[in-house]
């Protein structure tokens, strides 16, 4: 039946899963970005503040514990006098204090006022700390005094342990994904206009097709613009290229009669819809976090890059350029089900066109003299199908993406 099994467009949810994280990965993105570069940068990121902010409490805290130490067994000024004027290593928590100091003051140079972006200065004072500590513990009489012999010591390696876990693992990391982002939004935001006409990108690229305007029927070769179509043959692949365009169009606008199938924990979702004379077609929509332009150039522009994306298929080839807006391909599906369902190959004509609002690659299936039917893969045949990137009018760093497949891949 036209328009095959749900899991053949089911079973690539994961695919288009993955084109939306392979974009993601490309531009360095976390997920919760997209590529808006800010006017101006923040000297210091607000993960750094916190942990300056840590640090500090970090010195606070020790010298408050050991302001209520002095206050125990006798005023703070007789204390004070024997802890520090009479100072003795074994006895006295001024050193700790002193540590706590120590460790303030590096921290603070290193982190804050130098903004150093490697990890030896807290691994410095966290082994002077840890170090001291431990040492400390054992040859004096500290746990014999009172609590503050176990809370001070304890305390003081815990805080400097945690210091050292949020800069290497929250810190670092955070301001490191933080820079990819801003220059990739820098350099998103400069290619962005140009991206629109053709650009290198891959040996294979297919050069950008001149802006459709809604309604447009005229033929290119009327239009002076590029290549045309000369042959009978070249002719009916404009016209097949023109019709699959036409059910397209006709899919988007009748998105309320779509039925919702399934979707996934990255928010696709899949959906179907009843076509007259093509029967059940398929349709997953996704948010890509990129621009259109680059889901155009990459996806639209190189249909032989899709075997990147897709794992479904195997292999796809140009078998000719008709215009500036018509090929001709040739596409080989992967086996499914451990080899249950065989490798399909298909010829396929797609239509390209640029709108102001969206870009759509159209397509179904035809014949090439270059590639008949032959016995190594059963001949599979596409109805009216293809991508369709829709433009954010508030946001020109996200896109939705749309997939339509209808295929079948007879017996």
């Amino acid at each position: 039946m036209p328009g095959g099994d749900y899991g053949e467009l089911g079973g690539n949810l994961p695919a288009i899963a993955s084109l939306n994280a392979s974009y993601s990965t490309s531009l360095s993105l976390p997920s919760p970005y997209l590529l808006v570069p800010p006017s101006v940068r923040n000297a210091i990121s607000d993960v750094r503040r916190t942990f300056c902010l840590f640090v500090t409490f970090d010195l606070l805290f020790i010298s408050l514990l050991w302001i209520i130490e002095l206050n125990i067994s006798s005023s703070i000024w007789a204390s004070l006098e024997k802890e520090v004027v009479q100072y003795n290593y074994r006895s006295s928590f001024f050193d700790i204090f002193l540590l706590a100091v120590f460790r303030f003051l590096c921290l603070q140079v290193g982190y804050a006022a130098f903004r150093l972006k490697h990890w030896w200065v807290i691994a410095i004072t966290t082994l002077v700390t840890s170090v001291f500590l431990v040492v400390k513990v054992i040859v004096s009489n500290l746990l014999s005094q009172n609590a503050f012999g176990y809370v001070l010591p304890i305390t003081s390696f815990v805080v400097a342990w945690l210091e050292t876990w949020f800069l290497d693992f929250k810190v670092l990391p955070q301001e490191a994904d933080d820079e990819r982002v801003y220059l990739a939004a820098v350099n998103a935001a400069c290619e962005r206009a140009p991206m629109i006409y053709p650009r290198a990108v891959s040996d294979g690229q297919f050069y950008s097709p001149p802006e459709s305007l809604a309604g447009s029927e005229e033929d290119l070769d009327e239009e002076g613009l590029g290549r045309r179509a000369v042959t009978a043959q070249e002719k009916e692949f404009v016209r097949q290229g023109r019709e699959a365009m036409s059910v397209v169009e006709q899919i988007l606008a009748q998105e309320d009669n779509w039925k919702f199938e399934k979707n996934n924990d990255m928010g696709d979702s899949v959906y179907t819809l009843e076509i007259p004379f093509h029967g059940k077609t398929f349709i997953l929509k996704a948010l890509m976090q990129c621009s259109p332009e680059l889901v155009y150039q990459e996806v639209i522009l190189q249909p032989e890059k899709m075997v990147q994306w897709n794992r479904t298929v195997s292999g796809c080839q140009i078998l000719q350029r008709v215009d500036d807006n018509t090929l001709v391909s040739y596409d080989v599906s992967a086996g499914a089900a451990g080899g249950v369902v065989s490798a399909r190959d298909f010829v396929n004509v797609r239509r390209v066109e640029r709108k102001r609002d969206c870009y759509l690659s159209a397509g179904m299936a035809t014949d090439h003299d270059a590639k008949p039917p032959c016995g190594r893969y059963v001949r599979g045949e596409n109805g009216p199908g293809g991508f369709v990137v829709l433009k954010s009018i508030n946001n020109p760093s996200i896109c939705t993406f749309i997939w339509v497949l209808n295929t079948d891949l007879k017996d």
